[in-house]
């Protein structure tokens, strides 16, 4: 029944004003939560307004949008130093799909060392006005990306390959691949074992036979994508050019139940 009124909705165009409206309810929900939040907290940074954290974490609850943020800057941190990987202000480092900066501004004392990068251009317009540490570009659907080779000694992608169809996903390791330091590491979640209930019995042996599977090819890039990677598959093919130094199933604590991967550049 949802998935038919979304459908009519659409071809109705009245998707976009359902939506708009269910995210005002929503916001005005969590207003006094909200208020009550930033009256005993605050990092010296600015906080996206509610439609660009829906966007990125699902919610417009604020606390929320710190604290997956800073779990997921937690998971990046806690996999670099589990394996005595610096980190530190003359460490450059990107966060390829940085959105709103929901991690990237807990990696501000970093400073000009952090750099981001999106696919939507409001997202990291808000960032390059907000998040002044940092530095901030746009990217396309599929690469290169506006860095030179070479230059990042870190990458992360959090949820991000968990959102794009195949060939994306192999043109974009290799783009990583030529931006991040012969030695330097790359952090990216997927979709495993623990999301096999949102597939159907064939996508199941399929995902049981170690192929990836991927929901909606035709939307890539965006949330209702949706790809899930078996451990085999990336050890075997994601990860091509690269050494698998870490897999941590469900290990990716800013994004609920995603595994955790950290890769060596070869």
């Amino acid at each position: 029944m949802r998935a038919w009124l979304c459908t009519a909705l659409y071809r109705t165009r009245l998707l976009g004003v359902a939506r708009r409206g269910r995210n005002l309810l929503w916001t005005a929900k969590f207003a006094d939560a909200n208020r009550q939040f930033l009256e005993t907290w605050s990092d010296g940074l600015p906080v996206p307004p509610a439609p660009l954290r829906i966007l990125v974490a699902a919610s417009p609850d604020i606390a929320w949008f710190i604290e997956s943020g800073r779990r997921g800057a937690d998971a990046v941190r806690a996999i670099l130093e589990r394996h005595a990987i610096p980190l530190n202000p003359s460490t450059p480092i990107l966060d390829f799909g940085c959105g709103c900066g929901r991690v990237t501004r807990h990696f501000a004392p970093l400073g000009p060392a952090v750099h981001g990068t999106d696919l939507n251009p409001t997202l990291v317009a808000w960032c390059r006005r907000n998040l002044s540490f940092g530095r901030f570009e746009v990217n396309d659907l599929a690469p290169p990306l506006p860095f030179a080779d070479r230059q990042f000694a870190v990458v992360y992608a959090l949820s991000v390959f968990t959102h794009l169809p195949e060939p994306l996903q192999n043109a974009w390791m290799q783009e990583i691949r030529r931006v991040v330091r012969p030695g330097g590491h790359v952090i990216l979640t997927t979709h495993g074992a623990h999301y096999l209930n949102e597939l159907d019995p064939d996508d199941r042996t399929r995902f049981a036979s170690g192929q990836l599977v991927i929901k909606r090819e035709d939307r890539p890039g965006s949330n209702v994508c949706g790809a899930y990677h078996p451990e085999a598959y990336v050890r075997d093919r994601l990860a091509h050019g690269f050494t698998v130094v870490d897999f941590v199933a469900e290990g990716a604590a800013g994004n609920p139940y995603q595994d955790l991967w950290l890769l060596r550049r070869d």
